[in-house]
């Protein structure tokens, strides 16, 4: 795992970034001056036991990076049932400077699939800040026959975009999920999705957009 991070530990990167300035073809700004703090709240799911997953923040601010080493849903042959759908939730606390907010705007996911033909595998995230019912759904399926690795992207329209409240501190929230059908698979054959690599690291990648707060 990078880092040998642990999630049990406050996983926090403080960084300085460059001056802010807006990008006219996104509509995004760059990250604000000084410094930002993510930390780990909690990561609950059965796609995430303790000591799998860890957090880090991108030297520019713009993204932070999700590691997970033993996400797998599987179906089929003699799996147990509870096997075939996995998830994770990370609860996010995201420190920025005074006069800043920020959102997610995309997000990058990548794993590795043997889906048996006539197996299906999905893979869904939603995301959403503590206390708002404002939550963003994204689902990719899959088919079998495919035996590669995968990768999803999730991506918002700036007007889309569902910013952090300003002035207020709120847990970022990001559920995943894996699913695996067997279908009409032969039986005894297995199939599954994970969501890491062969080499059991793979970087989930979320990116991130900046503006500054009304009245600064």
């Amino acid at each position: 795992m990078a880092g040998g991070l642990l999630v049990s530990a406050a996983v926090a990167a403080l960084l300085t970034a460059a001056t802010p300035a807006h990008n006219p073809s996104s509509g995004f700004e760059d990250p604000p001056p000084d410094k930002i703090v993510i930390k780990v709240a909690t990561v609950n799911g059965s796609g995430c036991p303790r000591g799998t997953t860890a957090v880090a923040v991108s030297e520019d601010n713009t993204a932070f990076t999700v590691t997970y080493s033993d996400y797998l849903a599987q179906a089929g042959g003699g799996s147990d049932p509870t096997a075939s759908r996995k998830n994770c939730q990370l609860s996010l606390l995201v420190h920025v400077p005074q006069g800043f907010t920020y959102a997610v705007a995309g997000a990058d996911y990548r794993g590795f699939a043997s889906l048996r033909p006539g197996a299906q595998g999905t893979q869904r995230a939603s995301y959403y800040f503590q206390g708002s019912s404002n939550t963003e759904y994204r689902t990719h399926p899959f088919t079998g026959p495919l035996d590669d690795n995968w990768q999803a992207t999730d991506t918002t329209d700036w007007a889309q975009v569902v910013w952090a409240p300003c002035g207020v501190q709120r847990n970022f929230n990001i559920n995943t999920e894996l699913r695996v059908s067997a279908g009409t698979t032969s039986p005894g054959e297995v199939s599954f999705m994970t969501m890491d690599s062969t080499d059991g690291d793979i970087s989930t990648v979320y990116h991130l957009a900046w503006k500054e707060c009304p009245g600064r």
